[in-house]
């Protein structure tokens, strides 16, 4: 009789896709580990067990990734989900495959489509541990498993979760604060609860006017970063707290403010956002666009900057934030006065800031000045000389697409 290894198909296929290649990208503290050497043995001649053991070590890996980010996330993310209990390291060890799993998913530990992945694995192992002469592996449910395992968990190192308090420092430093990238990997793999957490911290700080200017400064640079990495209904949760500190009362310019940066704006009410808008609107008209008003121009352009610049401004009265600047900015004749070299007036200070509103958010301007063609104070202002006239050309090519 031979002593020679018999191959199987399947151990074949398994390294035609790259099943070695794979096994290197296993972290180093688990490549020195039994279990991912009996795999090696395995594989050549029994792939199916090969794989049942390398889902073991996954498992025992969410495991020890769970107790590295924290029991107190596992206990708040377990209570959230309405999973068994977490109040020790002990019931990490207790929790069943399916559960740890869910666990891992909830606190961040695993993306939704790595958590889809790996439920799946989970269903495939539990038809191999019933294998028989009804039901065999087949050879690409061996390679899901080996790939997913891998992929989604076994290459991947712990990580640990982002703490208020760790943000807290953060904005409160001695100078500008700054969300590096290693904050923000780890708030975007936190759960749920401890990302609406963060942001709520955060937004309450911003809005807080008894703190100082820095750490408001901060807060608010640093929520802005935070909540592009927030999943949506992180989002939707945290706009649901600033509407019910709003409440019916209008919305101030700092609230605002904050909203666009921390992306609940387009989630508060929209009478709300008409009502701001209109009155800012009003603000706006309260100051002449002729050139002569120009020292008043600059501090109520900057405010709309601040703002957002015109993409935020609610449908109903964007018209007249975009015909006050572009009657702002295409000026009148001049030729006269001191300015007798001088072929248009128009106000040196609003004009680069009008380019600058309008240059962000062409594709909200385009379709309101094309409008103001047929406007009556525009075309008034157009016929009373050529050089007006070509300012306001310079207008429309500026948001033309590109």
């Amino acid at each position: 009789m031979s002593n020679d290894v018999v191959v199987q198909p399947a151990a074949e296929a398994m390294e035609a896709n790259d099943a070695s290649s794979l096994m290197l990208l296993i972290r180093p503290q688990w490549q020195a580990k039994g279990l991912i050497e009996r795999v090696r043995r395995l594989l050549p001649v029994d792939p199916s067990s090969a794989c049942q053991r390398l889902l073991n070590a996954a498992i025992a890996d969410l495991r020890e990734k769970i107790k590295i980010a924290g029991i107190d996330i596992a206990e708040e993310s377990a209570s959230a989900f309405g999973l068994p209990p977490v109040r020790k390291a002990d019931d990490i060890d207790n929790y069943s495959t399916a559960r740890i799993i869910d666990l891992a998913y909830r606190m961040g530990l695993l993306s939704r489509p790595e958590w889809r992945r790996m439920t799946r694995v989970y269903d495939i192992r539990r038809d191999l541990e019933h294998e028989d002469s009804e039901y065999e592996a087949g050879v690409e449910d061996l390679i899901y498993i080996f790939k997913t395992c891998i992929e989604a968990v076994l290459a991947r190192d712990p990580v640990t979760l982002i703490k208020v308090a760790e943000v807290k420092d953060v904005v409160q430093a001695a100078g500008p604060a700054v969300a590096d990238e290693r904050m923000t990997e780890d708030f975007e793999h936190a759960p749920d609860t401890r990302q609406i957490e963060i942001l709520k911290f955060l937004l309450s700080l911003s809005l807080n006017e008894s703190e100082s200017e820095l750490v408001r400064s901060n807060a608010f640079t640093v929520i802005g970063v935070l909540a592009d990495s927030a999943r949506d209904n992180v989002i939707v949760e945290l706009a649901k707290h600033m509407q019910e500190k709003v409440g019916r009362r209008g919305l101030t310019a700092l609230e605002v403010r904050v909203a666009i940066k921390s992306r609940v704006y387009p989630y508060l009410r929209k009478a709300q956002k008409k009502a701001f808008y209109s009155g800012l609107a009003g603000t706006l008209e309260a100051v002449s666009y002729n050139w002569r008003s120009n020292a008043n121009h600059g501090s109520v352009l900057r405010s709309i900057i601040e703002l957002g610049g015109l993409a935020p401004v609610t449908p109903e009265h964007l018209p007249r934030f975009v015909k006050w600047m572009t009657l702002c900015y295409i000026g009148e004749p001049g030729g006269y006065g001191a300015g007798v070299g001088r072929a248009v007036f128009f106000s040196n200070s609003a004009a680069p800031l009008i380019h600058e509103i309008f240059e962000a958010a062409p594709e909200v301007v385009r379709p309101e000045l094309v409008a103001l063609e047929s406007d009556r104070d525009v075309q008034a202002a157009k016929i009373r000389g050529v050089a007006v006239s070509r300012r306001f050309d310079e207008l429309l090519d500026l948001v033309e697409p590109r």
